[in-house]
């Protein structure tokens, strides 16, 4: 099985998340791919049987604006496709993975989970996304 985990990460605790996730599906033996959004090949990312993706809540609850970029492009190619989100927030409720998990579900995906941290994960968020990671 392929995973292909994305993020992006401004604080470096959506990246930590990410690493998590990549231990994880690694332990289980998958065959994982982990890129950051601004550099994450659409194409091989599209080929995985779990696609991961990652950000933190930005502004007024939104992407961060290289995974909202990374996401926009392969929004519409998601059909059929298992994808799980995680990332991390400040303030707030965490709205902005409701509305991602919403897109993802809109573009035809299956939606495996969402994990969302409220500022630095803690062993619960990282024991989460590494389930998720493992599905």
């Amino acid at each position: 099985m392929k995973v292909a985990i994305v993020y992006a990460s401004t604080t470096g605790n959506t990246e930590a998340l990410a690493q998590a996730a990549e231990e994880a599906a690694k332990s289980a033996g998958r065959e994982v791919t982990l890129a950051t959004a601004d550099t994450a090949d659409a194409a091989a990312t599209l080929a995985a049987d779990l696609i991961l993706l990652g950000s933190p809540a930005m502004g007024a609850e939104q992407l961060e604006d290289s995974m909202e970029t990374f996401f926009s492009g392969i929004e519409g190619s998601l059909s059929g496709k298992k994808v799980g989100l995680f990332g991390s927030y400040d303030w707030g409720e965490g709205q902005w993975i409701s509305d991602w998990s919403d897109r993802v579900s809109g573009a035809g995906a299956t939606l495996a989970g969402a994990v969302k941290a409220h500022l630095t994960p803690e062993d619960a968020d990282l024991a989460a996304v590494k389930e998720l990671a493992g599905a």
